[in-house]
C-alpha cells in the first residue's frame, strides 16, 4: 500500500519565509511558514483580528503648562504593536495529531522575529513579530476531534506595517557636462551630464520608513543628503572598487562589506542613522561623495510603511 502523506509532513512552520509567499486570497494570513484562513484547517474567527488596523499605543513627551491650561505638545513614539485573534482549528478526522503538532511548532516561543502578513481587499501588509500568547483549551472537542478555538497574540517590536514588496532606487556619482565643443555654434550647447547623482524614492504609506542605504566604491567620503530636510549621512572612509558600506537606518548600523562596523567614521555633520527616515510621499536624495569614479553607486532599499 502506498504511504499516505499529510499536508503537514516535512514542513518547517517556523521558517522565515518571504512575507505573503503562501497567501493566495483575501482573508488569509501567513505566520512564518504557516498559512491561516480560508482553504486551511486554521480558520480565523468571524471576530477577526484585533490590533491590526488600530493605531498602536504610544509614549508622549507632552509637558503640562504650569500656569495655564493644557500642555506643550511633544514628540510621540509608538509602542510595539499587539495583534491578536481567535483561530478555529478544524482538521480532517485523520489529521488532528499532525495539525496540533504544526501549531505547537509554529506558535512556539522564539527569540527571533518572523514575518506576519495579512491580506485584506487585495492588499498585503506585513510586520516582524513574535508569539506572545497561545491559549488552547483542552476541552472535549479538542480531546476527541482535535477541534478548538484558540487565542493567539503576536507582538511586533516595530509597530509599522510594511508593504510586502521591497523597492529599490539607485544613483551613480554625479558626472560633469562634456563642455563646449569647438568651433562654437550658436546656440551654445554645454553638453549633458552623464549622471546628476540624484535619486527619487516614494513612500506610499502613512508612516515614516527606514531605508537601507548602500554605498559602493570606488569613492571617498560617501554622502547622501535629503534635499528638503537637509538630513545627511556622511562617512570619512575611502571605498575601493567592490567595497560596500551598508547603512541600516532602522538598526542604526554601518557595516563595511557586511562584516566590520564603521559607525565610528560618521562625520560631525552626519545625522544619527535612526533619524534618517523616508517620510510619507516623495523624497529626493542626493549622492555626493568627495571623489568618485563613474562606477561609484548608491542603492536605496525600502518598504513603504503604514500605521
Amino acid at each position: 500500500m502506498a504511504e499516505t502523506t499529510t499536508p503537514y509532513a516535512g514542513s518547517n512552520f517556523t521558517a522565515d519565509l518571504a512575507p505573503g509567499s503562501l497567501i493566495t486570497q483575501d482573508g488569509q494570513m501567513q505566520w512564518a511558514g504557516l498559512l491561516i484562513g480560508p482553504g486551511t484547517p486554521f480558520a480565523v474567527d468571524k471576530s477577526g483580528l484585533s490590533g491590526w488596523e488600530d493605531l498602536p499605543e504610544y509614549d508622549s513627551s507632552d509637558a503640562d503648562r504650569p500656569t495655564s491650561h493644557g500642555a506643550w505638545p511633544g514628540s510621540r513614539y509608538a509602542k510595539p504593536r499587539k495583534v491578536g485573534g481567535t483561530i478555529v482549528l478544524m482538521p480532517e478526522w485523520n489529521q488532528a495529531t499532525e495539525a496540533v503538532r504544526a501549531l505547537r511548532q509554529s506558535l512556539a516561543l522564539l527569540d527571533e522575529e518572523r514575518w506576519l502578513t495579512v491580506r485584506l481587499h487585495g492588499e498585503m501588509l506585513t510586520v516582524r513579530a513574535r508569539i506572545a500568547q497561545r491559549v488552547v483549551p483542552a476541552d472535549q472537542g479538542f480531546a476527541t476531534q482535535g477541534s478548538s478555538r484558540m487565542s493567539i497574540q503576536w507582538l511586533a517590536s516595530d509597530p509599522r506595517r510594511y508593504v510586502v514588496n521591497e523597492q529599490l532606487a539607485t544613483a551613480t556619482a554625479p558626472q560633469p557636462e562634456s563642455g563646449l565643443t569647438w568651433p562654437l555654434v550658436w546656440p551654445l550647447f554645454w553638453g549633458q551630464a552623464k549622471s546628476t547623482g540624484d535619486a527619487v524614492v516614494e513612500n506610499i504609506g502613512s508612516a515614516p520608513a527606514h531605508p537601507v542605504i548602500v554605498f559602493r566604491g570606488p569613492c571617498s567620503m560617501p554622502t547622501v543628503t535629503e534635499r528638503t530636510s537637509r538630513r545627511r549621512l556622511r562617512y570619512g572612509i575611502d571605498l575601493a572598487a567592490g567595497d560596500e558600506l551598508v547603512i541600516d537606518t532602522r538598526a542604526g548600523t554601518v557595516l563595511l562589506n557586511n562584516s566590520a562596523s564603521r559607525l565610528h567614521t560618521a562625520m560631525a555633520d552626519s545625522s544619527p542613522e535612526e533619524l534618517f527616515v523616508l517620510d510619507p510621499g516623495r523624497t529626493e536624495l542626493s549622492f555626493r561623495p568627495d571623489e568618485a569614479t563613474e562606477d561609484a553607486l548608491m542603492t536605496v532599499r525600502w518598504r513603504s510603511a503604514e500605521w
